[in-house]
């Protein structure tokens, strides 16, 4: 499924109209009988008593269309408009005009005054619709709007907003102020960026899509460039297959007090599926490693004085790449900020002819030498979290939170390289600068060692058969799964990347035999 900018569903409404004569007062009708229909399937009508909150433009006039057919239907159905009704403009201000002659109790608020109205008529609800602000908001919430919002978040009531709950950006998922707290929300056409980046995400409650009578091919006609990702089932795993089918990786991490960087690398490639790990790590860590996790083959590296990876380890790398068929490499996790490993990483990722994971203090190594990443001709994979992304491309963190789609998109296409941003529904992004937003994973992931269970499980996703792309993408949805399989095994809090580790091989199980259920559990679902 796509998801859209606010410019985007406005460019679908205008070729609705024109390419096919659906027009801006059927499109209305529609959202209104959608939002209806939601409220039918989940809330029922019987013995509730519903208010109606709408604003004065089109994302109220939806609201209104509900309004109207709740009351068809018998309920109990009080409107409130927030704002001066008579800026309605067609077709809002026809079904404003329709439930006057309804005879529709109507409640408007111009004034502080007319809150206190507005809160005895909350305080006798059980329902709330609200379609206060639509997808275009773009500044902060303040007055009676803010008021309105506050008092419907501190009532208890169940809330349903139209489109996106009011006060969250359409394009960026940003709190503006304040915000509607959901417990389901109705989006048209297309999943709006604001939908499902986070807070948005979080303020939407369980999230539908409808595309009120929209043709389909015109939903695949309009590219956005950005999409959920979805699950893939993997390529079936030969019956005769052997260690060596399933992808030889070589992991070049580890320093003096980084043992778990190493550890959960090289053993998260096989608990998801990949065939052989070895791991090239300093000499020191290896016993203690070795006694972890036995069935990685292990490489001694000579290291500095701080007990980092030491340049003369360069030619043997090489050397064991070419001489055991390494098919992938996993560079840099936990391999300090020393600079005499910091510039071996830079020669190695020059010079490996392999498909490379940079994570973590690889990620810093090449942020002073951006060149290499651009000059690679083979597949590169950069895995930071906000901080190694602002170290790479001198962007502040704030910067990359408030957009970040477009900076990720610029940066990807810039360096020619694979993106994941480590956020709350990370980001993919390919060299082409199609961005992908997965749904899977949870707060309690947010744990030292779980970015470095993601590089292993993406490098077995190339190892078990995905090409490239789909293996960054369902390495990152295959992590994120087995965080949640931890979270319902033992709650988020107290999640540790070797929880994330050992539910690895029940994700990619899932993935193989129940896609319907990912994607029921994990994404918008159709209305």
């Amino acid at each position: 499924m796509k998801i859209c900018s606010s410019s985007h569903i406005r460019e679908l409404d205008r070729l609705a109209d024109e390419k096919y004569g659906i027009r801006d007062y059927l499109l209305m009708e529609n959202a209104g009988n959608a939002v209806y229909y939601l409220i039918k399937k989940e809330i029922g009508l019987e013995r509730k008593r519903f208010l109606v909150i709408a604003g004065t433009g089109n994302n109220g006039g939806d609201a209104l269309v509900v309004a109207r057919k709740l009351h068809s239907m018998g309920t109990y159905v009080h409107v409130t408009i927030v704002g001066n009704p008579d800026k309605y403009r067609e077709p809002a201000k026809t079904n404003y005009e329709i439930l006057r002659r309804i005879g529709l109790p109507i409640h408007v608020i111009t004034s502080p005054q007319d809150v206190e109205r507005f809160k005895a008529l909350l305080k006798n609800s059980d329902v709330v619709v609200e379609g206060l602000f639509g997808i275009g908001l773009s500044r902060e919430i303040t007055g009676i709007y803010r008021e309105v919002i506050d008092a419907v978040n501190n009532s208890g009531k169940i809330v349903v907003s139209v489109d996106i709950p009011s006060g969250i950006g359409g394009n960026d998922g940003r709190v503006y102020g304040t915000a509607i707290k959901a417990d389901y929300t109705v989006t048209f056409g297309l999943p709006k960026v604001g939908n499902i980046l986070y807070p948005g995400y979080y303020y939407c409650g369980k999230l539908y899509v409808s595309y009120i009578s929209y043709p389909q091919e015109l939903i695949k006609g309009t590219e956005t460039g950005i999409e959920l990702n979805y699950p893939i089932p993997p390529p079936e795993r030969p019956k005769w297959g052997h260690k060596g089918t399933f992808g030889k990786l070589l992991v070049i991490s580890g320093a003096r007090n980084y043992f778990g960087a190493p550890y959960f690398s090289s053993l998260s490639f096989l608990k998801a599926g990949g065939g052989y790990s070895r791991l090239a790590a300093p000499a020191s860590l290896i016993p203690v490693l070795g006694g972890k996790a036995s069935e990685v083959v292990y490489i001694p590296m000579e290291e500095t004085e701080e007990g980092s990876l030491s340049l003369k380890n360069e030619e043997k790398i090489l050397s064991v790449i070419e001489d055991y068929g390494i098919d992938f490499v996993i560079l840099g996790p936990g391999t300090s900020l020393n600079e005499e490993t910091q510039e071996l990483i830079r020669r190695l990722t020059r010079l490996i002819d392999k498909p490379i994971i940079l994570d973590g203090d690889g990620i810093t190594a090449l942020s002073s030498n951006l060149s290499i990443l651009k000059e690679r001709p083979h597949p590169t994979i950069l895995t930071p979290h906000p901080v190694e992304m602002s170290r790479l491309i001198g962007k502040s963190v704030k910067e990359i939170l408030s957009s970040p789609i477009d900076i990720l998109k610029e940066a990807s296409v810039e360096l020619g390289v694979y993106i994941v941003l480590k956020i709350a529904h990370s980001l993919i992004a390919y060299p082409t600068g199609k961005i992908f937003v997965n749904m899977t994973g949870n707060p309690g992931m947010a744990t030292a060692g779980s970015g470095d269970v993601l590089t292993g499980t993406i490098a077995a996703m190339m190892g078990i058969g995905y090409d490239i792309g789909e293996a960054v993408r369902m390495g990152v949805l295959v992590h994120g799964l087995a965080g949640d399989l931890a979270s319902e095994a033992k709650g988020e809090d107290g999640i540790t990347a070797q929880d994330i580790l050992e539910h690895l091989p029940f994700a990619v199980r899932m993935l193989r035999e129940n896609t319907v259920l990912i994607t029921k559990k994990c994404f918008p679902e159709p209305l």
